[in-house]
C-alpha cells in the first residue's frame, strides 16, 4: 500500500495502547497496525508551508514559511511562553483566534516524561498534549480562565521543577518513580496567594501507554533530508516519534509540511 502527500503531525487518541494516525495528503494512515512490519518512507524533495502552501526550502516552528511564522497567531510568542500572552488585555495578532485559543479554560499540568515537568495546555488539548510529549503519567494542577494566568502559574512552578523534556530519555522510557499526587501537593505550597485559587483538588492520574513492541537500547536520530529514504521495521510510536528496529527514530512533527511517499508492507 502506498501513500503520497504532505504530512502533518500524528493525530492520537486515547486507548490501551494509544492509537496513532498520520495525515498524509488527503488520506490518513493508521500506523498501529503496521508495528512490527517493514515500512518505507521517502522524502520527495518538496516542502510547503502548512498555512499558505508556498513552496519553501525550510520550515519555521514546524511547518510554516517565514512570512507566516512572523504574522500568524499560531506562532505568536505566547505559544511557547504563555506568561507573555496579552489577549486578556485585548492585544493579539488576531483577536478572533485569541478568543478561541487564549481566552478559554486553560490547564496547568504536571507530567512524568523523562522527568517531572510542568506545562500549560488549553482544555481541548487534553490528553493529546500529554501524548505528544510522550508522558507516562499526568495530572491536572490548576485551571485558569485564560492562557496568561496559566502561564504565570507555570512560571512559578518551573522555579522548582523543569518545564522541559529530555527527549532521548523519554523515548527510552527512563524516568524516576515518584508519586504525582504528593508532588502536586508539595508544589501547591509555592503558589503565590493571588494564584492559589486556581489550584485543583483533583487526584486523578492519567496513565498513558504507547504502542511499542520492543524497547530501544539507544537512540539514533534519522535525518530524512540527508538520507532521503527509510527502509526499516517499525517497532513503536511514542510522543511524535516513530521508532525503528535499528535504534533509529524519526521525529514526525519536525517534518510537518514535507512531501513524503510511504509504503507499508
Amino acid at each position: 500500500m502506498e501513500f503520497t502527500g504532505q504530512i502533518s503531525k500524528m493525530v492520537s487518541s486515547i486507548g490501551n495502547p494509544i492509537e496513532y494516525v498520520l495525515p498524509i495528503g488527503e488520506k490518513k494512515l493508521i500506523l498501529n497496525k503496521y508495528i512490527g512490519e517493514l515500512i518505507q518512507i521517502k522524502f520527495n524533495d518538496e516542502i510547503r508551508c502548512i498555512n499558505c502552501n508556498n513552496k519553501i526550502k525550510k520550515t519555521y516552528m514546524q511547518g510554516y514559511c517565514y512570512p507566516c511564522f512572523i504574522s500568524l497567531p499560531q506562532t505568536e510568542d505566547c505559544v511557547f511562553k504563555p506568561h507573555l500572552c496579552k489577549a486578556h488585555l485585548g492585544e493579539a495578532r488576531d483577536m478572533d483566534w485569541a478568543k478561541k485559543n487564549c481566552l478559554v479554560p486553560t490547564y496547568v499540568y504536571l507530567s512524568l516524561t523523562s522527568n517531572l515537568k510542568v506545562g500549560v495546555t488549553r482544555h481541548s488539548h487534553i490528553p493529546s498534549r500529554w501524548i505528544d510529549q510522550g508522558a507516562h503519567y499526568a495530572i491536572r494542577f490548576a485551571k485558569t480562565p485564560n492562557r496568561y494566568l496559566a502561564g504565570l502559574i507555570e512560571s512559578e512552578i518551573s522555579k522548582y521543577i523543569s518545564d522541559r523534556t529530555q527527549w532521548r530519555k523519554m523515548i527510552l522510557g527512563e524516568y524516576d518513580e515518584l508519586n504525582l499526587i504528593d508532588k502536586k501537593n508539595d508544589l501547591y505550597e509555592y503558589l503565590p496567594n493571588n494564584l492559589d485559587k486556581y489550584y485543583l483538588n483533583d487526584e486523578n492520574i492519567v496513565e498513558l501507554k504507547y504502542p511499542i513492541s520492543n524497547n530501544l537500547e539507544k537512540i539514533k536520530s534519522f535525518n530524512i533530508e540527508k538520507f532521503k529514504t527509510i527502509n526499516k521495521k517499525l517497532i513503536g510510536i511514542k510522543g511524535q516519534y516513530l521508532m525503528f528496529d535499528d535504534n533509529h527514530v524519526l521525529n514526525v512533527r519536525k517534518y510537518t509540511g514535507y512531501n513524503f511517499t510511504i509504503k507499508v508492507f
